[in-house]
């Protein structure tokens, strides 16, 4: 199968983009009675049926409920709603193509894959979270604000099996076909993590490096979100934690399912040229430098932290080499001299020196 991709638009929504219907709350909707509450209820996945039960063998059966286990799901918080009922909010704004907007004088939305209504939650309550977890390391407080504004999410409002991001306005639309994408927490993530670097860096991704670093970027912020989320809920893990959107990938990927991985080994000596490929070349330098902080008894929120604060001195076009020496220079400063160290050796590692 041809490898999977996920991309990203930096540039405002194009006529050919505008062309796809939205489908926005009608007249009568906007008369409906609100929840009056900033906080609900909702059912989603532990990030995906893959990972919290560890079987390779699902697949998506046509949004099947009998597809996955009951107890792939997990009834969670949703934060942050703006009381109207719908799923809108300080953070994040669900606007859906197919189905009915979910709506609840509540704020319980409950609801199982075979309904439309069910993607809408997972859109809400995963960029809630990623939005959360930027602010629990200091992006908002401490440190500069990242993507502070409500955040449009499209369900199902792309016709192929691929996702992207476009940052006039800032916004995802999650696509369909095998898995839809909305059902895989790492899919969404992704996505965000697009949003991530556009909003630190104003048209970031206008070289080869920098394209390669976002698309890397984006499955690390995914698989980091989602391990923290698991943590915080309490939530299983039962895939390999280094493979990111394995639940999304069962369509295309043979077991282990995952759309690229931290391990391959690739370094800029044997890159393809192509953004997704090369990104794992980033990718695995991060994810070992994670786990590096973890044995020198940091955090893996320290090691985020850094690499995170690091990209707001990336240029647009930056390079991989660039990019390495602002994240050595932020770690050293934060971090200490060992930290350093190990992030320059893994950088190095990958072929990749300054």
């Amino acid at each position: 199968m041809p490898q999977r991709l996920r991309t990203t638009a930096l540039v405002s929504v194009t006529a050919a983009c505008a062309a796809i219907a939205l489908v926005a709350a009608t007249p009568a909707s906007a008369t409906k009675p609100g929840s009056g509450s900033a906080t609900g209820s909702g059912s989603v996945f532990m990030v995906n049926p893959v990972q919290s039960s560890g079987i390779q063998s699902l697949t998506d059966q046509k949004d099947s409920d009998a597809a996955v286990p009951q107890s792939a799901y997990a009834v969670v918080p949703l934060r942050n709603l703006d009381g109207s009922g719908y799923l809108r909010g300080k953070w994040a704004n669900v606007q859906s193509a197919t189905g009915t907007p979910a709506y609840s004088t509540t704020n319980t939305f409950n609801y199982t894959r075979h309904q439309d209504q069910f993607e809408q939650v997972m859109g809400y309550f995963w960029v809630n979270q990623a939005q959360e977890y930027l602010q629990s390391l200091g992006f908002g407080s401490t440190l500069p604000g990242i993507v502070k504004q409500p955040f449009d999410v499209k369900i199902d409002q792309y016709g192929g099996d691929n996702s992207y991001q476009t940052d006039k306005p800032y916004r995802i639309r999650l696509g369909k076909g095998g898995v839809d994408d909305a059902e895989d927490a790492e899919v969404i993530v992704h996505e965000y993590g697009h949003a991530v670097h556009a909003s630190q860096v104003p048209g970031y991704g206008t070289s080869l490096d920098a394209g390669s670093i976002g698309e890397s970027f984006g499955d690390y912020l995914a698989v980091s979100v989602g391990l923290d989320a698991a943590g915080q809920y309490g939530w299983p893990v039962r895939a390999e934690q280094a493979c990111p959107m394995d639940w999304d990938s069962t369509s295309y990927t043979a077991a282990p399912h995952c759309i690229r991985r931290f391990d391959t080994g690739m370094t800029v000596q044997t890159r393809e040229g192509e953004v997704h490929a090369d990104g794992q070349i980033w990718s695995q330098a991060l994810w070992e430098i994670r786990l590096g902080y973890v044995a020198m008894h940091k955090t893996t929120r320290d090691w985020d932290t850094t690499l995170i604060d690091a990209q707001f001195r990336f240029a647009p076009g930056t390079s991989f080499s660039a990019a390495a020496k602002a994240t050595y220079d932020t770690a050293l400063a934060r971090d200490g001299a060992a930290a350093a160290a190990l992030v320059k050796a893994r950088f190095a590692a990958r072929g990749i020196s300054f």
